[in-house]
């Protein structure tokens, strides 16, 4: 496996950390708020430009690179769903 493809699924991996984090971040902010509908849209709209402009500029018109950054949104994506049920369960 070449460097710009471990590079590509790193930087994956962080989008989808920054992705879901921020869905988790903006669910516990949203339902204190007095408006969550204006968290949620704005949150929504954030995290999805974000990770789409990730994704474009990590591709760079190779769909390899495209590949293993995705490969890395999924992976952070089983990180998210694994984080906090552990932490549920912590004493």
């Amino acid at each position: 496996m070449n460097a710009s493809l471990i590079f590509s699924l790193t930087l994956g991996v962080a989008l989808g950390l920054f992705f879901f984090g921020g869905l988790w971040w903006t669910v516990q902010k949203g339902l204190a708020s007095s408006r969550p509908a204006l968290w949620f849209m704005s949150s929504l709209l954030l995290r999805s430009a974000v990770v789409l402009c990730g994704f474009y500029f990590v591709a760079d018109s190779d769909w390899k690179r495209l590949a293993a950054c995705l490969l890395g949104f999924i992976i952070a994506r089983f990180i998210a769903i694994r984080l906090p049920a552990g932490a549920e369960h912590a004493p």
